[in-house]
């Protein structure tokens, strides 16, 4: 994937950050100030969750990521400042996770984000 031009986004340490073990790869590519969004069954659209600096999300990052579960980098696609990437995920019993991100970027940073999410029930 690499690096898209004229963002200084790193498309590959996306993968990387979904793909480990750990939330760290993935949480240094937040800005500190950064907001994410987050819409699914539990938290919809008109009062989705919002997260506020790098602090707040570490704090979802970390609890995605203590449990057991794949995640797989599916699509991501760069445009200037913009970008959006598809997310798949999988419980050891099977259970899925699909997630769509909208991001906006800053210095190669996010700034904003929207996820939105579903799962098997």
């Amino acid at each position: 994937m690499g690096t898209a031009a004229g963002s200084a986004f790193d498309t590959e340490a996306l993968r990387q950050g979904i793909e480990g073990q750990t939330a760290a790869t993935l949480l240094s590519l937040y800005a500190d100030d950064a907001e994410l969004r987050l819409v699914d069954h539990n938290t919809q659209p008109s009062k989705p969750r919002v997260l506020h600096g790098r602090d707040e999300i570490a704090q979802l990052l970390d609890d995605v990521y203590s449990r057991d579960m794949t995640h797989k980098l599916e699509e991501c696609i760069v445009q200037g400042d913009r970008a959006a990437y598809s997310e798949s995920c999988r419980y050891p019993d099977g259970v899925r996770v699909l997630a769509e991100s909208m991001i906006t970027l800053r210095d190669g940073k996010i700034v904003e984000q929207t996820m939105i999410q579903a799962w098997d029930e």
